[in-house]
């Protein structure tokens, strides 16, 4: 009896993308026995049974996979929580909505399977990626303007660990009231606000579809914003940054500062580049992996 409960969990089900890459880089992937069906960080765990999408799951395959412990993410999932414990199941519900929130969630999954000290050392070289970024970003000759869309229509914009990113990666966020909205609806933002507050840099991930440049340079007025003008329009793909966890912080982090750099033409050190194909028009080479997930 003793050694089951200091085995911690040992079934756990990720109902998001952010919980599994966490515990795959903290070397604790055999615990997973379900994962949403959006995961696609880190590829290998596509071969874990899909038991979720976002807001809905598949209850009876989750029951039959035995788990001791679910971790779900915010309001979203209120719902999928509140059945899963009629069911008799744990659950672990984040809420993680900030850089620090991030950070913080990572350690406390640590935690939760007895590797506290591997936590501690991922968080602690994710914040010292974040201080390059920002050493890196200093050397730009000003913070560019930047619209970032996390939705086209309604278009929707600023989702807080996003733009904290921004920052980090050296651009200025156009809508900085908006992070203090937790829901989408309460984000959306008129398209002619956009117009006087002149962006110099847009960039578009569009959850579950690719961006269209067109639809964004074609909006009526936006041909006199400065990002449009320019041929600053650009996309990260929505794995990399829509989800908050280790691969906003990593490669979401890395992709915002490429284009921002690129943008003001400003060179990054080889070590500060994205390791995932970006936005073609950034210019980079083309990783030897990763080629199927090119942005066009």
């Amino acid at each position: 009896m003793l050694d089951r409960l200091l085995s911690y969990p040992r079934r756990i089900i990720c109902l998001t993308e952010a919980t599994t890459e966490t515990l795959y880089l903290l070397g604790e992937q055999e615990r997973i026995v379900g994962i949403s069906g959006y995961t696609v960080r880190p590829p290998e765990a596509r071969q874990k049974p899909k038991v979720s999408a976002f807001i809905n799951a598949k209850f009876d395959k989750i029951l039959a996979l035995e788990p001791d412990l679910v971790f779900a993410f915010s309001d979203l999932q209120a719902d999928i929580a509140a059945e899963l414990i009629r069911r008799g199941v744990t659950v672990m519900t984040f809420n993680q909505r900030s850089v620090m929130e991030i950070l913080e969630m990572i350690l406390t999954v640590g935690r939760i399977v007895g590797c506290e000290e591997k936590a501690r050392n991922l968080v602690s070289s994710l914040q010292d990626d974040l201080i390059a970024i920002r050493e890196s970003a200093a050397r730009f000759a000003h913070r560019p303007r930047v619209l970032f869309e996390e939705w086209y229509d309604p278009l929707i914009s600023g989702i807080r660990w996003v733009e904290e990113l921004i920052e980090a990666a050296g651009g200025e966020c156009i809508f900085p009231e908006s992070r203090q909205h937790q829901a989408a609806k309460d984000r959306i933002v008129n398209p002619a606000d956009v117009i006087s507050r002149d962006p110099e840099v847009i960039i578009g991930s569009w959850c579950g579809r690719a961006v269209k440049k067109e639809w964004i340079s074609k909006r009526e007025g936006w041909d006199h914003i400065s990002a449009v003008h320019n041929k600053h329009v650009y996309e990260v793909k929505s794995a990399f940054i829509l989800q908050p966890g280790p691969a906003a912080l990593t490669e979401g982090l890395r992709q915002l500062h490429a284009i921002l750099a690129h943008a003001m033409d400003q060179h990054v050190d080889q070590l500060l580049q994205p390791k995932e194909r970006t936005d073609s028009a950034v210019g980079l080479a083309a990783p030897d992996k990763g080629m199927d997930q090119a942005i066009v």
